[in-house]
């Protein structure tokens, strides 16, 4: 299938374009894509490619933003059950970490997804990515982690695939290996590290279900040598790392990504400035998730400015998860990011489409406008990028273009390109 998009307004956010001045280097003086079995296959204007491509299906965006399909790279979408009560509880003044030592938060959340079989957890997640895809998202990443036993995390990464499967977007899977200990665990935490990297790795391995590997450091989770050890195996397992790091206190979760070379680390509301500073040595991506800011009322933003002067690329995710972050909006997330933490549009606009696809390990094929990546649009009725931030609670999506094919932009998405 060959399509010529044509008479857009192109906003291609891809590296090095700054250099051409204004956002993320502005709109490109070219207002047409031709796109190629799913792929870019030329940049131009619009004669150039009508005539290149002269049996091509044409569509015209009138004059329309576009920018690279948004990339949503920090979900735990796949769950089961729901926690609104504990919003109660925070709001009579009750901390995360009291509800979590009390048998609430994740483990209560285990106990719902463990009663669920793999195609109810795909369905019960649906309304949750079809709110994110009306935000023009075309790549989710999905975390496992409320499984905790080796059947159901995989249950979760089967579940995670098959989404792939009945929604237009792709999808990374992620191994959230150590995010909490089961209740009366053999050993505690250290029982469950040494089953993890004794059975379960190798098993998520062994299945080719996880794109990437997980784990939680924090004073309620695990420790810093807990999580070493998780990711020396998935390392020999030849799997990637990412890191849930310093979102409650300065466990040093960022040197230690950075110390493993993790793909991103993610939350670092307490990381100092050593940490930063081992990101930007290593290339880590600072993922920064302002819906768990939000909701769990935090008051101690990520150290951006420190993030910014040193370098360190920051995406921004949705954090989409039952207890702390119930947001189901990669738009809300970007207002969020500029309202509570000081970033800027370029950087809201670039953190939700190439250094989120850099946080994934995918920048190579998706991200930005650019020939030979996957034709991942999103078709915007704005007329500044600003507005994509600006707007809270706005439905700005015209189109989504996923591999190329048009999309419509309801909430019941098709399972087939049109």
């Amino acid at each position: 299938m060959v399509r010529v998009f044509v008479r857009a307004r192109l906003l291609t956010v891809r590296a090095g374009a700054a250099e051409a001045g204004g956002l993320t280097g502005g709109i490109d003086r070219h207002d047409s894509i031709a796109a190629v079995d799913g792929r870019i296959a030329a940049i131009g204007s619009q004669d150039e490619l009508r005539r290149r491509f002269a049996d091509a299906e044409v569509i015209d965006l009138e004059g329309r933003l576009v920018t690279p399909g948004l990339i949503d790279c920090h979900t735990h979408i796949v769950y089961g059950g729901e926690r609104s009560a504990e919003m109660e509880r925070r709001l009579a003044g009750e901390s995360y970490e009291s509800i979590a030592r009390a048998g609430g938060g994740i483990l209560s959340t285990a106990a719902a997804t463990a009663r669920l079989g793999e195609s109810e957890l795909a369905a019960v997640a649906l309304p949750r990515i079809d709110a994110l895809l009306a935000d023009g998202v075309t790549t989710l990443e999905i975390k496992s982690g409320y499984g905790l036993e080796l059947e159901v995390e995989l249950r979760c990464l089967r579940a995670a695939r098959r989404i792939a499967a009945l929604r237009p977007l792709s999808v990374s899977a992620t191994y959230l290996a150590a995010h909490v200990v089961p209740a009366e665990f053999p050993g505690g935490s250290d029982g469950y590290v040494e089953r993890i990297c004794s059975q379960y790795l190798p098993a998520v391995a062994a299945s080719g279900l996880a794109d990437a590997v997980d784990a939680y450091c924090e004073t309620i989770a695990f420790s810093v040598e807990q999580v070493a050890r998780v990711f020396e195996c998935a390392r020999v397992l030849g799997l990637p790392v990412k890191l849930h790091a310093d979102q409650l206190s300065n466990m040093h979760g960022a040197a230690l990504a950075a110390r493993f070379g993790a793909l991103s680390a993610d939350h670092l509301e307490f990381s100092d400035a050593a940490g930063v500073a081992a990101l930007a040595r290593a290339g880590t991506v600072a993922v920064l998730l302002p819906g768990a800011f939000y909701f769990l009322r935090q008051r101690q933003a990520p150290p951006v400015r420190a993030l910014r002067q040193a370098g360190v690329p920051m995406a921004i995710a949705s954090d989409c998860n039952p207890g702390t972050s119930p947001l189901c909006s990669l738009l809300a997330a970007m207002n969020l990011a500029a309202v509570e933490f000081g970033l800027s549009t370029d950087e809201c606009v670039a953190g939700v489409t190439r250094e989120a696809a850099r946080a994934l390990g995918v920048l190579a094929d998706r991200g930005t406008i650019e020939v030979g990546k996957s034709c991942d649009l999103a078709i915007w009725n704005v007329e500044q990028p600003a507005a994509l931030v600006y707007s809270l609670g706005g439905q700005p999506l015209h189109q989504r273009v996923w591999r190329g094919g048009r999309l419509p932009t309801c909430a019941a998405a098709p399972s087939t390109v049109r």
